[in-house]
């Protein structure tokens, strides 16, 4: 009987573009020991080539050395593979191009020694590191393709409202406000319309305005030098900005100006530069009410303020959460793999009689940990239930 086919694992390819030739031979030894496969350069041309004649999964390079570039090697680098693994190394005198390395998506920076160990370290964790990054973007765009329109489940009038005027959005470019208290999905609404619209297949991009400082807020928006910012990343697609209030007034007039002809600047280079994007703004308090507070520039809110969603708190559609329940269930059941069939109906009246302050978030959160604690394949019942949730409701 023959034997089953072998197939060996292929092993890492990483490209070394080190200027030294013998530490060059050193450092592709230790490589090939540890299990890589190294491709050996000493020059930028080289360098790129090696880099396009196949897949490789790391980059060691130096800094600064003649006829090598360490910012232009990871800019050819990253544009091979969003996911490559890019070691600088760099003497005390480059750390200002290392800095700006790791600014444009290096993993590392190390000092220029003839040593192997440390790039070894550093490659297998930033490998790992990777690895993960990319297994999490290939989850993301799973969420993404069940994260349409029909993601906002549930019987209730007040949803149906919500699905209505989704539906009507999607099919235009015009601004969208999205108002409601923390944990009303917000955020989920805007990506479903985006993926329920004509720029699915461009990027959607969240900011948070409230959890940057304003220097940097400025900087992810606008970008700096030759760093792109969300503006630009977003181009003809979707730009979602989360608690729009939290946007300092100077700020805020640089928005107002590109809303009204598209072209923005970014820090420190005047490069006059145009983008095309939707805008979805998210946040808890109307924008009336922020205008007339002074919180936001009025010219602004009258630009954002053509199409408005108002999401129902939890509290205000207990209509939808048997659906939502079973939902987050199947949800959880996959992300943990647990196979939990459901909850019993005396943890689903504990739920409807719960104020549920986080809204539907804290309800996905509430489910996914008891599933995530479960044993067996039976129903979660009422004595699964943190204390708070336990106690049963008061008839009435």
């Amino acid at each position: 009987m023959p034997g089953r086919a072998f197939h060996p694992v292929p092993r890492p390819r990483i490209v070394v573009a080190v200027h030294a030739p013998t530490t060059a031979r050193g450092f592709a030894a230790a490589l090939e020991a540890a299990g890589f496969d190294p491709v050996v350069v000493h020059d930028n041309d080289a360098a790129g080539r090696a880099l396009n004649a196949a897949a490789s999964e790391g980059l060691v390079c130096d800094a600064r050395a003649p006829h090598l570039d360490g910012l232009v090697l990871t800019d050819l680098a990253l544009r091979t593979s969003p996911w490559i693994c890019v070691l600088v190394r760099t003497a005390s005198t480059g750390r200002a191009v290392a800095l700006e390395a790791l600014r444009r998506g290096a993993y590392e920076f190390l000092p220029a020694t003839d040593d192997p160990a440390p790039v070894l370290a550093a490659l297998r964790q930033g490998l790992d590191r990777q690895r993960m990054a990319r297994r999490i973007a290939e989850m993301e765009d799973q969420l993404d393709r069940r994260a349409g329109l029909e993601s906002l489940v549930g019987p209730s009038r007040a949803l149906q409202r919500v699905r209505e005027t989704a539906r009507r959005a999607a099919a235009v470019r015009a601004p969208v406000c999205l108002e409601g208290e923390p944990g009303t999905g917000r955020s989920m609404v805007a990506r479903a319309i985006h993926l329920a619209g004509p720029r699915r297949e461009r990027p959607f991009v969240r900011v948070r305005c409230g959890a940057l400082p304003p220097a940097l807020l400025e900087v992810e928006l606008f970008g700096s030098g030759d760093l792109p910012g969300a503006i630009e990343r977003a181009d003809r697609g979707s730009l979602s900005l989360e608690g729009l209030e939290h946007v300092p007034h100077a700020v805020q007039v640089r928005l107002l100006w590109f809303f009204m002809n598209g072209h923005l600047e970014r820090a420190g280079d005047p490069t006059e530069r145009r983008a095309d994007v939707r805008v979805f703004v998210t946040t808890a308090t109307p924008l009336e009410e922020l205008a007339r507070s002074e919180r936001l520039h009025p010219e602004l809110v009258a630009r954002l303020d053509v199409l408005r969603l108002v999401l129902p708190p939890l509290r205000d559609r207990l209509e939808d959460l048997p659906d939502l329940v079973a939902q987050f269930v199947r949800d959880a059941n996959r992300e943990h793999r647990r196979r939990v069939p459901g909850v019993t109906p005396g943890v689903l009246d504990r739920f409807m009689h719960h104020p549920w302050p986080g809204n539907v978030r804290e309800l996905r959160d509430t489910v996914h940990m008891l599933v995530a604690g479960a044993r067996g394949r039976r129903p979660i019942d009422v004595e699964s239930l943190p204390e708070t949730l336990r106690v049963a409701p008061v008839p009435g």
